[in-house]
């Protein structure tokens, strides 16, 4: 072995080492032990046999053919784990149930099957070798896509399910972390990929992009303190949903349209004090009251400007329609919200 395989040797394998030891760290010395911790660390743990077989297999010689199937089979654990820990991360009281050991049971059925592969029979390169081991790759790697997309799928309906601007800061900690994963997987899905096309890419280099995922994910997950976290930090409290029942109340009933709506007004009718409802409202819309009731009445604003049926009506009296008790606070939250002023709005939309 060359100088430069040694020094191949020493930086593909150091991210497996890393990773193992982020997983004892997790299974043994952190004080918190949480399902979502567990998860991670078993994530950690069998892509580390799956690079370690990635390794011996570029370096080693004469490696047993049992050992490269088993190598494989662990990226069909490796998925459903990874959906796991995502659904972890992003829902209350996370629990694996029963029926989630069904997505472990391609993982079982190739396990076994790498049992009884002897080197004799792969070492015949014959049709049969060909067809069997082309097939077990196109459809472990095929599998892992799979999981990979269904993680960032659920990923994607959370994100919407909690809009940008109504997440709490650990609520955005754990959906940045969780984007990380994800690209980290799809990152070291690729070079495999890429190695199995007629060797586009190096093999080594799969254990070497793993590596530097691993310590980039390590980094991150101490710097967000993730470990603490979990999908708990999703659980809707009350005042997520006093904010809900105000924008209801306030949308459906067209509070917005009255002049005399007001801080106290408003706090009355949800059965809430005025520094409750304005917590709310400052939390997840990010405005303060008058904004929050002014948006609503410059949206009501807008369709009576482009309204053939209000055609004839002055901006004065729109203004008055939607609650503003003077013009001069009506063109000013107009301009406030629309970067315009209401007159010229409805040139440019009306084409005049």
């Amino acid at each position: 072995m060359t100088f430069s395989d040694i020094i191949l040797v020493i930086v593909s394998s150091a991210g497996l080492l890393h990773g193992i030891a982020f997983a004892v760290y997790l299974f043994f010395f952190k004080k918190k032990k949480t399902v979502t911790n567990y998860l991670l660390g078993l994530i950690l743990v069998f892509m580390a046999f799956r690079i370690g077989k990635s390794v011996m297999l570029n370096f080693g010689s004469d490696l047993e053919p049992i050992f490269i199937f088993i190598g494989l089979a662990f990226l069909l654990l490796t998925g459903p784990l990874l959906r796991w820990y995502v659904l972890g991360m992003t829902k209350v009281n996370f629990q694996i149930h029963q029926r989630y050991y069904l997505e472990i049971l391609p993982f079982a059925l190739m396990f076994i099957a790498s049992l009884f592969v002897s080197k004799h029979w792969f070492k015949t390169n014959s049709r049969e070798v060909i067809i069997v081991f082309a097939s077990a790759l196109i459809f472990i790697y095929l599998h892992l896509a799979f999981y990979i997309f269904l993680a960032g799928r659920h990923l994607k309906k959370i994100e919407f399910s909690f809009k940008k601007e109504q997440r709490t800061k650990s609520q955005k900690i754990v959906i940045r972390w969780l984007r990380y994963v994800i690209v980290g997987f799809i990152v070291i899905w690729v070079s495999y990929v890429l190695n199995i096309i007629e060797d586009t890419v190096p093999y080594v280099i799969g254990p070497i992009l793993y590596s530097v995922v691993v310590y980039y994910l390590s980094f991150k997950a101490f710097q967000f303190k993730i470990t603490d976290l979990d999908g708990t930090v999703f659980k809707k409290n009350n005042t997520e949903n006093l904010f809900h029942s105000i924008t209801s109340l306030v949308t459906k009933n067209k509070l917005y349209l009255s002049e005399d709506i007001s801080l106290t007004s408003l706090s009355k009718l949800v059965g809430k004090s005025t520094q409750q409802t304005s917590e709310a409202i400052n939390q997840y819309a990010n405005r303060n009251f008058n904004d929050f009731i002014n948006y609503y009445r410059i949206q009501e604003a807008k369709k009576l400007l482009l309204d053939k049926a209000s055609k004839n009506y002055t901006i004065s009296t729109i203004a008055f329609d939607v609650g503003f008790s003077s013009l001069s606070s009506f063109n000013s939250a107009f301009k406030k919200f629309e970067n315009d002023t209401p007159s010229s709005y409805k040139r440019r939309e009306l084409g005049l």
